[in-house]
Parts: C-alpha cells; sequence; structure tokens
C-alpha cells in the first residue's frame, strides 16, 4: 500500500528552488498524484506558478524511502503561491481542492501526514493575531473531512531572511507566525514543528533555494519519523542529501530518464538509442 502526504500551503511549499542548483532526485517508488491517478515523481512536484521548482517534498520522501525501502510513497501537491490562511479558509476553493485530491489519493493509499508551510501573507497588517485560531479550525476540518483524527500534521518556520529581502518591509510580522506555529504544535495532538533556522533564499528573500528545500524537507522528514518538533539543524542533512541524491538507478529508471530527455528534446534520436543499447549491454 502506498503512503501519502498531502502538501498544502503557499509558494515555499509549492517550492521556488532553482532546478539547476541541485540534482535530480528520481526513484519509481516516489509518486506524485497527477489527473487523480499515480506517476513517477519529477520536480516541480508542484506546477502551481510557471516558477515553480524546487521543493521540500522531494527530500522527504527521498528521507522517508531511506527507512522505508521497499515501500512506495505518494505526494500529493497542493500549495498555491502567494495564498493566506482566509484563501485556505474551510468551504473555500482552495480547501475543498486538497479534501478531494486527498481523498482521490485515499483510494489507492493510506494518508499518512499533512505537509503544511505557509504564513508569509499572513505577516502583515495584524494577521498574525488570528494565525494560531485560523489554523485550528483548518487543520481540524482536514482531519475531519479526510477521516484522519490522529494524522500528523507538520509545519515548517518562516526563513529568517524576510526582514531583510526584496519584500523585507511587507512580512514585518512573521517572527509572531513562527511562534504561532510552534505554539500550535506544543498545545495540539500530533501536530509538529520544524525550524528553518540556518536556511537561505533565492535572490528575491522570499522563497529558500533549492539546497534549503533539501534540508527542510530531511527535518521534516525527522519530524515526522520521530513524532517530534525539529527545533535546530540536523547534524546530518548534507551527508543525507547526497545520498538521496546519488541513489544508484536501476535499468528502467535510466531508461525513463532518456526517453524524456528526448521527449524534451535535450537528445537526438540516434543518441537516445545508442544510450538506450549501451544500457542493455
Amino acid at each position: 500500500m502506498t503512503r501519502s502526504f498531502l502538501m498544502i500551503g503557499q509558494s515555499n511549499m509549492a517550492g521556488r528552488g532553482y532546478l539547476k542548483d541541485v540534482k535530480r532526485i528520481y526513484d519509481e517508488q516516489i509518486r506524485m498524484l497527477v489527473n487523480g491517478r499515480w506517476q513517477t515523481m519529477t520536480e516541480p512536484i508542484n506546477y502551481d506558478r510557471p516558477t515553480a521548482g524546487v521543493g521540500l517534498a522531494a527530500s522527504f520522501a527521498g528521507a522517508w524511502r531511506l527507512k522505508n525501502e521497499p515501500e512506495q510513497i505518494g505526494l500529493i501537491p497542493c500549495a498555491d503561491g502567494g495564498t493566506s490562511l482566509d484563501d485556505w479558509g474551510v468551504g473555500g476553493a482552495l480547501f475543498d481542492n486538497a479534501v478531494v485530491q486527498a481523498k482521490l489519493a485515499q483510494r489507492t493509499s493510506e494518508l499518512d501526514g499533512i505537509l503544511w508551510h505557509q504564513g508569509e501573507n499572513d505577516s502583515v497588517a495584524g494577521r498574525s493575531d488570528a494565525y494560531y485560531d485560523k489554523l485550528c479550525i483548518i487543520v481540524d476540518a482536514l482531519r475531519l473531512e479526510l477521516n484522519t483524527p490522529e494524522i500528523p500534521f507538520i509545519a515548517g518556520g518562516l526563513g529568517d531572511f524576510l526582514s531583510s529581502g526584496r519584500y523585507g518591509n511587507y512580512f514585518t510580522e512573521y517572527n509572531e507566525v513562527n511562534r504561532a506555529l510552534q505554539t500550535y504544535a506544543q498545545t495540539k495532538p500530533n501536530a509538529y514543528f520544524v525550524t528553518s533556522n540556518g536556511l537561505t533564499a533565492n535572490a528575491d528573500g522570499l522563497h529558500f533555494d533549492a539546497l534549503s528545500q533539501r534540508k527542510f524537507g530531511i527535518r521534516y522528514f525527522d519530524a515526522f519519523h520521530g513524532r517530534k518538533s525539529v527545533l535546530s539543524p540536523l547534524p546530518d542533512e548534507l551527508d543525507l542529501i547526497v545520498t538521496i541524491q546519488d541513489r544508484a538507478l536501476t535499468k528502467n529508471e535510466k531508461s525513463t530518464l532518456l526517453e524524456i530527455s528526448f521527449a524534451r528534446g535535450e537528445l537526438a534520436l540516434h543518441e537516445l538509442e545508442e544510450q538506450l543499447a549501451k544500457l542493455e549491454q
């Protein structure tokens, strides 16, 4: 049975890390939900905008696979950039879409966790004051709708770089949002907070860069696996990232990646056929 995870929040959950900055993670046992069906994961996983890129879910899934090698994991991408908690309100389009997608996934998988990263759009104009209460309502409703009352909910902190980036004058309440997220993890069952300490941003000072997203995914998995909040960087983050990204590919995985490169116009037909023939030797 595939174990699945719902990805919700705004752009830093969808991912804006530059694809060119990290090695590809490719594993036929890591799946993503597309049109209600499972496909082998490729990044961007959560294509909410043309700027979509590397998010935390790929390394989360890779770390999960290291602990569950024979099993299959499924990712349910539902994050949407630039959204507030009000946009995620119960009965709204984003909430309803996440429920529908998760229920589709539940037909062929066991829903094991909710991965949340959101808050930049609630770090302004006093919105952070209501963050905790609004989050409680949303998570309670998700668990009720999905009939998963004890499902782990894992939320990551907003980056410390927000105050000094391009939009620094806008996100003046990010510390308050982080405190609300930590309070939620401390006061609610099966809820865990993941620190963003030490993570860095793209040039925009708003979105985690690709390597930071890889580290963040490792921390999210550590929180899920240990059923605990992760309040400081993990000492083996980089080693785990290398292990996940340098995993030996199966012959079928290598063949599929060649077919993808050919379909994208990156390989000529004769190059494809030559490299496929080498795989058969």
